[in-house]
Protein backbone atom coordinates (compact mmCIF):
# COMPACT_ATOMS: atom_id res chain seq x y z
CA UNK A 1 0.00 0.00 0.00
CA UNK A 2 1.37 3.54 -0.56
CA UNK A 3 2.08 6.30 1.68
CA UNK A 4 -0.04 9.14 1.46
CA UNK A 5 2.22 12.41 1.18
CA UNK A 6 2.78 15.28 3.79
CA UNK A 7 0.10 17.34 2.31
CA UNK A 8 -2.39 14.63 2.84
CA UNK A 9 -1.27 13.27 5.71
CA UNK A 10 -2.36 16.73 7.29
CA UNK A 11 -5.30 17.42 5.45
CA UNK A 12 -6.38 13.86 6.89
CA UNK A 13 -5.11 14.57 10.78
CA UNK A 14 -6.86 17.80 10.09
CA UNK A 15 -10.17 16.10 9.22
CA UNK A 16 -9.85 13.54 11.97
CA UNK A 17 -9.22 16.00 14.85
CA UNK A 18 -12.22 18.07 13.71
CA UNK A 19 -14.49 15.04 13.44
CA UNK A 20 -13.18 14.26 17.00
CA UNK A 21 -13.67 17.85 18.19
CA UNK A 22 -17.50 17.71 16.86
CA UNK A 23 -18.09 14.48 18.62
CA UNK A 24 -17.24 15.58 21.47
CA UNK A 25 -19.15 19.14 21.42
CA UNK A 26 -22.19 16.41 20.29
CA UNK A 27 -21.57 14.80 23.17
CA UNK A 28 -21.86 18.22 25.55
CA UNK A 29 -25.13 18.73 23.56
CA UNK A 30 -26.89 15.60 24.48
CA UNK A 31 -25.88 16.45 27.85
CA UNK A 32 -27.46 19.22 27.50
CA UNK A 33 -30.66 18.12 25.91
CA UNK A 34 -30.94 15.69 28.92
CA UNK A 35 -30.35 18.29 31.70
CA UNK A 36 -32.90 20.16 30.13
CA UNK A 37 -35.53 17.25 30.19
CA UNK A 38 -34.82 16.78 33.43
CA UNK A 39 -35.84 20.47 34.55
CA UNK A 40 -38.63 19.99 33.02
CA UNK A 41 -39.35 17.00 34.14
CA UNK A 42 -38.87 18.42 37.79
CA UNK A 43 -41.16 21.35 37.24
CA UNK A 44 -43.80 19.27 36.16
CA UNK A 45 -43.87 18.90 32.49
CA UNK A 46 -44.08 15.07 31.14
CA UNK A 47 -41.43 14.26 29.23
CA UNK A 48 -42.50 11.69 26.84
CA UNK A 49 -44.57 14.99 25.37
CA UNK A 50 -42.23 17.06 24.73
CA UNK A 51 -40.20 15.00 23.39
CA UNK A 52 -42.97 13.73 20.61
CA UNK A 53 -43.52 17.74 20.66
CA UNK A 54 -39.76 18.75 19.65
CA UNK A 55 -40.47 15.85 16.78
CA UNK A 56 -43.43 17.30 15.73
CA UNK A 57 -42.17 20.66 15.12
CA UNK A 58 -39.21 19.36 13.42
CA UNK A 59 -41.86 18.30 10.70
CA UNK A 60 -43.91 20.90 8.16
CA UNK A 61 -47.56 20.94 8.62
CA UNK A 62 -48.31 18.54 5.47
CA UNK A 63 -46.14 16.33 6.75
CA UNK A 64 -47.36 16.30 10.43
CA UNK A 65 -51.06 15.66 8.63
CA UNK A 66 -50.11 12.74 6.61
CA UNK A 67 -48.20 11.32 9.28
CA UNK A 68 -51.57 11.57 11.72
CA UNK A 69 -53.61 10.32 8.50
CA UNK A 70 -51.88 7.15 8.48
CA UNK A 71 -51.97 6.69 11.88
CA UNK A 72 -55.53 7.29 12.21
CA UNK A 73 -56.55 4.89 9.43
CA UNK A 74 -54.10 2.02 11.23
CA UNK A 75 -56.02 2.97 13.92
CA UNK A 76 -59.16 2.34 13.00
CA UNK A 77 -58.02 -0.97 11.24
CA UNK A 78 -56.58 -2.24 14.47
CA UNK A 79 -60.57 -1.32 16.40
CA UNK A 80 -58.81 1.05 18.04
CA UNK A 81 -60.95 4.27 16.88
CA UNK A 82 -64.90 4.03 16.50
CA UNK A 83 -65.08 5.90 13.67
CA UNK A 84 -63.48 5.99 10.57
CA UNK A 85 -60.80 8.46 9.60
CA UNK A 86 -63.01 10.64 7.28
CA UNK A 87 -65.99 10.77 9.64
CA UNK A 88 -64.99 12.91 12.53
CA UNK A 89 -64.00 15.18 9.62
CA UNK A 90 -67.42 15.08 8.43
CA UNK A 91 -68.78 14.96 11.48
CA UNK A 92 -67.11 18.37 12.83
CA UNK A 93 -67.98 19.92 9.77
CA UNK A 94 -71.59 19.28 10.27
CA UNK A 95 -71.09 20.28 13.80
CA UNK A 96 -69.83 23.50 12.95
CA UNK A 97 -73.15 25.05 10.40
Amino acid sequence: MSTLQASAQNQLRQFVEQIERLEEEKKQIASDIRDKYTEAKAVGFDVKALRQIVRLRKKSNQEREEEESILEVYMHALGMLEQAPAEHVVDAMIAAE
